[in-house]
């Protein structure tokens, strides 16, 4: 059965879209929220967060900066509670 995961980015963001990226072999449903600052730019980073979105990983964020799907602090604790795994990097 296919597991529901949510991936916290804030500190160690390249780790945590590298490690998302891996994830979605494992066929389950991956969210990736970037939380709290805005996301650095650089070769990996930006490959990875190009990869999520081929593989259908939705890309969240409660940064304006960050040029993903907004959502408030307050809507991405609503959201977690239904995940099975909460990964905070």
């Amino acid at each position: 059965m296919a597991k529901k995961i949510a991936v916290l980015v804030r500190d160690r963001q390249a780790e945590a879209l590298r490690m998302s990226v891996g994830l979605t072999l494992a066929d389950d449903e991956i969210n990736v929220f970037v939380v709290d600052r805005k996301l650095e730019s650089d070769e990996g980073i930006d490959l990875n967060v190009e990869t999520l979105g081929d593989m259908d990983a939705k890309i969240f964020s409660n940064v304006p900066e960050n040029k993903f799907e907004q959502m408030s602090t307050e809507e991405i604790a609503r959201a977690l509670v239904g995940y099975d795994v909460v990964l905070p990097y």
